[in-house]
């Protein structure tokens, strides 16, 4: 019946009940829209990743308007999951943020229970301390939980590479000094060197030693506490800005790249490193 068809004026008025009443009319299998009835959690994932690097981008901009649309996309994606999540009978939007809210209350002892904490790296120790009891409670297969259970394999690599490392670092696993991180990148230079080098060229080698030198320039980034992830981003904006530079110098001689010399380009590639 055409009653029974969603219209805006039979949505609710509250932001969040009127969000989920949208979500579950786009799911509706008789008057939802085709593309979202057809969505499941694995197609949707990639959406849900990509939200989340746009707050990020928005968050690295200072542009707090494109900052309040990100969220509201990112948003979206968990209430997408929690439709259909509860499609599928295993939960709904209310028990995820109930559990979200559960699980910061129990890892802030000294906010709601008046508990007392040094500071803020006190803290820092508590919450891993509480995560890695956690993550031994969710072993249900009588084995002792491992250092590195619970890092997603989806992350992007250098973070995860991070975090990995981190854990590792957690128990012991790691030098006391930044020197001998570095002589590691040198070794997996070395070794890097040896397999480009060789007679016959071995693809698979090649790119697992370059996996060791990204893994030990993560290492690094992490002694030297810096994000890898931001560091490179930024270093992919300094290129960007670079190479616009030299496009644009070519183009007031109505040049294009491809018609320069790579001697021309880097000339114009020193004079961008003063200007942009």
């Amino acid at each position: 019946m055409a009653s029974d068809r969603p219209t805006p004026e039979k949505l609710p008025k509250e932001p969040l009940a009127r969000l989920l009443a949208v979500m579950a009319w786009l799911r509706d299998r008789r008057h939802g829209c085709p593309w979202d009835i057809e969505q499941t959690f694995r197609t949707i994932a990639p959406y849900t990743i990509e939200e989340a690097y746009e707050v990020a981008d928005a968050i690295e901009r200072g542009d707090l308007a494109a900052l309040k649309e990100e969220l509201g996309d990112l948003l979206l994606q968990v209430v997408y999951h929690a439709q259909m999540a509860a499609e599928a009978g295993a939960f709904a939007f209310e028990d995820v943020a109930q559990a979200i809210a559960d699980k910061m209350v129990d890892r802030h002892p000294h906010v709601f229970d008046g508990h007392e904490i040094a500071d803020a790296a006190a803290q820092t120790v508590s919450w891993e301390a509480r995560k890695a009891a956690e993550r031994a409670g969710k072993n249900g297969d009588g084995e002792r939980a491992g250092s590195l259970d619970g890092v997603a394999r989806a992350l992007p690599a250098l973070l995860r590479a991070e975090k990995l490392q981190k854990r590792a670092a957690r128990v012991g696993f790691d030098w006391k000094s930044i020197g001998p991180v570095i002589d590691k990148i040198e070794e997996e230079l070395g070794e890097l060197r040896v397999e480009i080098n060789a007679r016959v060229l071995d693809q698979a080698r090649i790119a697992d030693e370059l996996g060791d030198v990204l893994f030990a320039v993560a290492n690094l980034a992490r002694h030297c506490k810096v994000d890898p992830e931001a560091a490179l981003r930024a270093t992919n904006d300094k290129f960007e800005r670079r190479f616009r530079y030299i496009e644009r110098r070519l183009a007031q001689e109505d040049r294009h790249p491809s018609d320069a010399s790579l001697e021309e380009m880097e000339a114009l590639w020193q004079e961008a490193k003063s200007k942009v």
